[in-house]
């Protein structure tokens, strides 16, 4: 008797559901807004910071429920940590765009040749025209001599904690080094202001603020450098000492090359972090509006100084002066950072 197989066709995936059409974000997205605005006309919600909270928020509940109705709790879940993630991105850039923007916008207003050049002196709050001329030179000349100090006592610093230190010395250290890395500037300013200068007898000059802003670039190139210095293959030392190379000139010729995009980065990164201090220079040198190219006597100004000087005075033609000073102040610092990139990408190890 034959036997009569009868075979049924294989039941739908349980894995496949349904998904949202492409066009649900960008009408969502619409909808939100307009139903926020709805808000911000027939009841007491008013400002675009409120706005755009009230669209979003109304945007992630529809779109979640949506979601989860249509293509179930792991897609939903999925879709909603998504959005979050763009969110919270835009909600970082927005306030970045808008603040470069505006200094752009006004700081180029008042831009040209006599501005980067002249000093104020001799210059009324409420006039027109004058300069940042001198508080560039005090700018470059006070982080310069800060980088002089910090950074090869940091990378020493840094070497001894990475290849020789070790016991409770070693702890001690990266223990006052994380302290000094939250330390506020005004901090800084005010242990050389009392230890330096009513001490020491130090004039309040440029070479004093520079002492500050070296106390608060020292903790950044140590850290930074001992990160690079720990991420160096350790054969690649057991080497060098296999061919009989004593253990300082591994660190000089083998350690220290292999890590010095990243110092150097570092290095750069701390400049740029401190070019923008204000609190410290209050206390360590006096404003002047003149050119004082002896970091070493006498008050010199600088670039936030001068920024602030300018702020504190209201008149309309100081606040335009402010403005070029924090576009010139940016300019600094994002040169700083590129140069920063061009010496890591120069001295990256190749191959």
């Amino acid at each position: 008797m034959a036997t009569t197989l009868t075979t049924t066709a294989p039941a739908a995936s349980t894995l496949a559901g349904g998904s949202l059409p492409r066009w649900a974000t960008p009408v969502l997205l619409t909808v939100s807004v307009a139903a926020a605005l709805a808000l911000n006309v027939t009841t007491g919600l008013a400002g675009w910071f409120g706005t755009t909270i009230v669209a979003g928020l109304i945007m992630l509940i529809v779109q979640s429920a949506w979601s989860f109705r249509v293509e179930g709790r792991r897609h939903a879940v999925d879709r909603l940590a998504t959005t979050l993630v763009y969110s919270t991105f835009i909600a970082a850039i927005v306030p970045l765009v808008s603040v470069i923007w505006t200094v752009l916008s006004k700081g180029l207003a008042v831009m040209n040749w006599e501005f980067l050049t002249r000093s104020m002196r001799n210059i009324s709050p409420r006039a027109e025209g004058g300069g940042l001329g001198h508080a560039i030179v005090g700018t470059l000349e006070q982080v310069g001599i800060a980088a002089a100090f910090a950074v090869p006592i940091g990378i020493l610093a840094a070497i001894y904690l990475v290849e020789y230190g070790g016991g409770g010395l070693k702890r001690w250290i990266s223990f006052f080094v994380d302290v000094m890395t939250g330390i506020p500037s005004i901090v800084a300013g005010l242990f050389i202001f009392t230890a330096f200068v009513l001490g020491l007898g130090l004039e309040r000059s440029g070479l004093a603020a520079a002492l500050s802003l070296a106390i608060l670039m020292l903790p950044v190139v140590i850290r930074t450098t001992e990160e690079m210095l720990k991420i160096v293959p350790n054969d690649l030392r057991e080497a060098s000492y296999a061919l009989g190379v004593p253990k300082w000139r591994t660190i000089l010729r083998v350690v220290l090359p292999t890590a010095l995009a990243g110092i150097v980065t570092g290095a750069m990164l701390a400049v740029a972090r401190v070019a923008g201090e204000t609190a410290p220079l209050l206390l360590t040198t006096f404003l002047t509006q003149s050119y004082n190219y002896n970091a070493f006597k006498g008050p010199q100004a600088s670039l936030p100084l001068f920024v602030w000087d300018q702020i504190t005075s209201g008149t309309p033609a100081s606040v335009a002066r402010a403005w070029g000073g924090a576009l010139v102040l940016i300019t600094i610092v994002m040169f700083f950072y590129i140069i920063a990139k061009l010496l890591a990408a120069r001295f990256a190890p190749k191959g």
